[in-house]
């Protein structure tokens, strides 16, 4: 898989990009790192001197109508022969029959923040479909663009694709103050949809078994991506007996988010799948040490410390005991406290801003812009 590549041209007449995106892609209500990173990549392009085209397409991705359907077959379709064209994989990988014929007269890369099959809940019927799908749209696609190595690696590896056409592209980070923490009882902040691959009952059953400590926590996060998954998450919370200290305060932007990360102690992350994980950086950002699981592309994430060691805990996928465990030494140890607290800290000053990343991604498109197409593999 190709890494960073080199910085685009920056001029002014510089081929435009149309990039076309989820139609939520600014709900507030329901944030997401793949959102934001479609949103912020628009906007750093732009100010880089590559012309940026945005379409916004309604849509039950990756399982849209056949109204909806014909909304992205007419976005395509009303684009010149080779033009540049990034397209978000939540709204391009499911409808194969759309993208592939046009992807035959564009030059078409394929964002993918999360592979289609890797949402926990679904059925294993769709999952497998969707993963058909997906090959299928991402072996006609001119380039695929994913958001770590790890993630470039399971893709390339999944569908068959050659390294070569398969880019990286890390998330940026935006500087941020340090956290003032809270100062009283240790504070742990977890941000992410209440969904099932995000574990936060995994959270919940972790959190009960140190219930004899002093801690208090807050999932801020969307509540409504799968109801049947929230009411379940309060059921959880009300048998253990740790409702009044968990706050399920939904989603946060701007400077409520800013408070949320601005007084926790620990971030806490326990999902089943991430390619990535901007939440995490988000938190080193501000020298908050994480705790999360070592599933995907966490680990390469949440990195290391000038000095070589982690700036948090990562524990086992799927493992609340180990999740328990490592938050009962957070909490009882000073020694461990002060020393995450101390490399989280020191990991903020190596973290990516999000300039560098979209140099990464001008490259790609110029590199996209200026050589011959890569010759796509045979169909199965």
């Amino acid at each position: 898989m190709s890494g960073p590549a080199g910085a685009g041209t920056g001029a002014t007449d510089a081929e435009p990009v149309h990039v076309l995106m989820p139609g939520g892609v600014d709900d507030t209500a329901s944030p997401s790192g793949g959102n934001a990173y479609d949103l912020r990549m628009c906007r750093e392009l732009a100010a880089h001197g590559r012309p940026v085209r945005e379409m916004r397409l309604p849509g039950g991705w990756p399982q849209p109508t056949a109204a909806e359907e014909e909304g992205l077959a007419r976005a395509l379709g009303e684009l010149p022969d080779g033009s540049l064209v990034l397209v978000d994989g939540l709204v391009a990988c499911g409808v194969p029959g759309i993208v592939v014929p046009q992807a035959r007269r564009l030059r078409l890369a394929v964002l993918v923040h999360l592979p289609l099959a890797d949402e926990t809940g679904i059925a294993p019927e769709l999952a497998a479909e969707l993963e058909t799908r997906e090959r299928e749209t991402l072996r006609a696609a001119d380039a695929v663009i994913t958001t770590s190595h790890w993630a470039s690696r399971d893709v390339a590896a999944r569908h068959g694709l050659e390294e070569r056409r398969v880019h990286t592209v890390c998330p940026g980070t935006d500087p941020a103050p340090l956290a003032h923490g809270s100062g009283d009882t240790p504070r742990l902040l977890c941000v992410a949809a209440v969904t099932p691959r995000k574990g936060q009952d995994l959270l919940v059953r972790a959190l009960t078994e140190v219930r004899d400590l002093a801690w208090s926590c807050e999932l801020v996060g969307s509540l409504d991506r799968d109801p049947g998954y929230t009411a379940q998450l309060r059921r959880l919370l009300d048998d253990s007996g740790i409702a009044d200290r968990v706050l399920l305060a939904g989603p946060r932007t701007g400077e409520q988010l800013e408070a949320s990360y601005g007084a926790a102690d620990m971030f806490v992350l326990a999902s089943h799948a991430e390619t990535y994980g901007m939440v995490l950086t988000e938190a080193l950002a501000r020298g908050v040490p994480v705790l999360a699981t070592a599933v995907g592309a966490v680990p390469d994430t949440v990195g290391k410390a000038s000095d070589g060691s982690i700036p948090g805990i990562l524990v086992p996928a799927g493992d609340a005991a180990a999740l328990a465990a490592a938050m009962r030494r957070w909490l009882t140890d000073p020694s461990i406290h002060r020393h995450l607290t101390t490399t989280a800290r020191d990991r903020r000053a190596g973290l990516q801003g999000w300039p560098e990343a979209s140099r990464h991604l001008a490259g790609v498109l110029e590199r996209l812009h200026r050589e011959p197409p890569v010759p796509r593999e045979p169909q199965d």
